[in-house]
């Protein structure tokens, strides 16, 4: 496999990293229609764990069988596709070398109490990820949590053993929790942090939901405001998350959340791209329309980020 100037590039910025690493990185991203540009389309399918069945897939039956979204991932062109243990299973071997795979190895649910601290139970191994030949685990970690400190120290412990057996780490960051309200889970100041957080935990790949201008910490709002730091626009908040993580020597992917109409999806592609951004992992969006629609608007995105579009 022959890898662009483009991707040398940013495989350079992972100076402590070892060859295995390197080359899954780089398998994600030469793969598919963004093969080679730095931008990256991820498909993710671990909504059924978070949210439960019907509610991840009635919208599209078809959806329940994870052949699905490998076939939908792979005619699409995309980077990788991600998901819990038991799907990728259900097609390791129909699809092996088809397309890169992310093994998601934690996950939380939605019939836990209310009560219950916000944090995620580990489903799958480094082990099953080699086994399944993935590219990358996946781990959310939940700033302002207070169990945040216990997700911390299990993904440094993953992250050291699947970067020993050359296998990346990509975190979920996601700011929730009783430290965090609803506002500030998506206010920018606490999106940076939770970007930065999941840099210096030693994310390969670094996931995060766009973010709003809101600014919910009182003492970083100071900063934000003498400093008259640019957060008016998606595309500037953008570029401020991307500095967060290393002034961009990190990749960073940024979710698509609930689903919705198709013009506010291109619009987020278009900040994405205009600050700097690495791509989308873009799951109810797609998943939940019909195949076809969802093969239109995952290849427009891809012509957004080719600049295209």
């Amino acid at each position: 496999m022959r890898t662009t100037k483009t991707v040398q590039k940013i495989l350079s910025m992972y100076e402590g990293e070892n060859p295995g690493v390197k080359a899954k990185l780089a398998a994600m991203l030469m793969e598919g229609k963004l093969g080679g540009t730095g931008k990256m389309i991820i498909l993710p399918v671990d909504q059924g764990f978070e949210h439960g069945p019907a509610r991840s897939f009635a919208a599209n039956p078809a959806g329940y069988d994870p052949h699905y979204h490998y076939q939908l991932a792979i005619d699409a062109g995309l980077s990788a596709y991600a998901a819990p243990l038991g799907p990728l299973e259900a097609g390791a071997d129909t699809f092996a070398g088809q397309i890169p795979t992310i093994l998601k190895v934690n996950s939380a649910n939605s019939l836990m109490s209310g009560t219950a601290g916000k944090n995620q139970a580990v489903t799958a191994s480094v082990d099953d990820a080699l086994r399944l030949g993935c590219a990358a685990i996946g781990f959310t970690i939940y700033p302002g949590s207070d169990m945040a400190l216990d997700m911390f120290e299990e993904i440094v412990e993953m992250r050291k053993e699947a970067a020993a057996k050359g296998v990346a780490t990509v975190i979920w960051s996601y700011p929730r929790g009783e430290a965090v309200t609803k506002d500030g889970e998506t206010a920018i100041d606490v999106a940076a942090y939770a970007a930065h957080i999941a840099a210096l935990l030693g994310a390969h790949i670094i996931k995060i939901k766009l973010s709003t201008d809101h600014l919910m910490l009182p003492e970083a709002k100071k900063v934000y405001e003498e400093r008259k730091i640019d957060v008016a626009t998606q595309a500037a908040r953008v570029k401020h998350c991307v500095d967060a993580c290393f002034a961009g020597r990190r990749i960073v992917v940024f979710s698509g959340g609930a689903a919705k109409g198709a013009d506010a999806v291109y619009d987020d592609a278009r900040a994405i791209r205009d600050g700097g951004g690495n791509g989308s992992i873009i799951g109810r969006n797609s998943f939940q329309r019909p195949r076809e629609e969802a093969l239109a608007m995952l290849a427009k995105l891809v012509d957004i980020y080719k600049g295209k579009a």
